[in-house]
């Protein structure tokens, strides 16, 4: 996972167990549930009860921020047996399961 710090300060722990980030031992989340084929981008922020939640809407402070890459996939090249008598081949697409390392996570002070 690659870790940025924005600003100066004491930042929110986490733990990270495989695909799983737990924040401050309260909110968790499955990245590879919320990998797609284009790049997600997830903010975790705290309200005005100084609650964690997900998304902008309901937040006071930002605390992190989850950059996940666009899904990658394995592509082989097999035979078309649809077309019987040709000789035609067709692509399967297979994804990948998803790199922690290509993972951003973007700290911010909790002051």
């Amino acid at each position: 996972m690659i870790v940025r710090e924005i600003n100066e300060g004491p930042k929110i722990s986490y733990e990270v167990d495989g695909t799983k980030i737990c924040f401050d031992d309260d909110l968790s989340l499955n990245l590879a549930k919320r990998e797609e084929d284009s790049p997600v981008h997830i903010d975790i922020c705290r309200d005005s009860d100084g609650l964690l939640v997900i998304g902008k809407t309901l937040a006071r402070d930002y605390v992190a921020q989850l950059d996940i890459p666009s899904r990658k996939y394995k592509t082989t090249i097999v035979p078309d047996e649809t077309a019987p008598g040709e000789e035609k081949t067709r692509e399967e697409r297979e994804p990948l399961p998803l790199d922690m390392d290509t993972v951003t996570l973007t700290l911010w002070s909790l002051e």
